[in-house]
């Protein structure tokens, strides 16, 4: 008896802290990081068709502005809580994404090839 009530907390435990993307990431945590790797404000723009896949979930935005991006956010939880990774985001209809680390003012030879300077 003791080892089922062993096993019963443990499976209940493991339930709790599972990295599932439609428990870890909540709302509100995807338009304050869609908000920041956008540059924009909360509130300007609308966050449609979320789907978790496991710990990721991926989003459309359209931007009061008529742009309209593809997302998405990864999460997880852990003993120290929900983590909710930064929004990548991609307009529609261009390549790359929007979010990625400034070059600092520094241009070399694979930016200008890639055409991010």
């Amino acid at each position: 008896m003791r080892n089922t009530a062993a096993w019963a907390a443990l499976a209940a435990l493991a339930a709790m802290t599972s990295a599932c993307a439609s428990f870890s990431v909540t709302d509100d945590a995807i338009e304050r990081n869609t908000a920041q790797a956008l540059g924009l404000a909360k509130g300007t723009f609308t966050v449609t068709d979320r789907s978790n896949d496991g710990v990721k979930a991926s989003y459309m935005v359209r931007a009061d502005s008529g742009k309209q991006y593809s997302c998405y956010v990864t999460g997880g939880v852990s003993q120290l809580g929900r983590a909710v990774s930064d929004a990548i985001c991609s307009e529609l209809g261009k390549g790359g994404a929007i979010g990625k680390p400034a070059t600092g003012g520094t241009c070399n030879a694979l930016l200008k090839a890639a055409g991010k300077c």
